[in-house]
């Protein structure tokens, strides 16, 4: 298993995702929480945006877990990522907005990966991604709840004798 892994949405999932389901208001109060939680850096690489040329540290990205039995999928965890990994989450988005590169480069990067193995990679990715299309998914965001509900730790928290 890589660190900084690519994880295509399924076609028939487009557009069907937190964002869509909530207020603009929860989804503000959501990936601030993350940002915050992150320390506003990468979860993956440590990075964060504006060492990379972006005007914002961090992005909040879903994680999802799809159950190929019961097609259904499942809101798992938010996670804050700097502009880099967060387009390598979504190569096809990427290849659309001429920024394959990005993506192949912080695989590499990331993963210490050779170019072939990070093609190779991406082109795997594609193929699941391709098999999951076929299916209509049932979504499950169930997790929000608990994510609101987690206590943020304060600085007192972390350094508490």
């Amino acid at each position: 298993m890589y660190k900084l892994t690519i994880e295509l949405v399924p076609e028939t999932c487009w557009y069907s995702n937190v964002r869509s389901n909530v207020s603009r208001a929860m989804w503000d109060k959501i990936r601030h929480k993350s940002y915050a939680l992150a320390n506003h850096k990468c979860e993956i690489c440590k990075d964060t945006g504006k060492n990379q040329g972006y005007k914002h540290a961090v992005e909040c990205h879903e994680i999802w877990h799809y159950d190929d039995t019961t097609k259904t999928q499942t809101l798992t965890q938010f996670i804050s990522l700097c502009p880099n990994c967060h387009t390598v989450k979504h190569p096809g988005l990427a290849s659309i907005n001429g920024k394959t590169h990005v993506v192949l480069n912080q695989l590499m990067k990331v993963n210490k990966m050779s170019m072939i193995e990070a093609k190779s990679y991406l082109n795997s990715s594609y193929e699941q991604f391709e098999e999951r299309s076929k299916y209509n998914w049932t979504l499950d965001i169930s997790y929000i709840e608990k994510f609101l509900e987690e206590k943020e730790k304060t600085f007192d928290d972390l350094f508490s004798i």
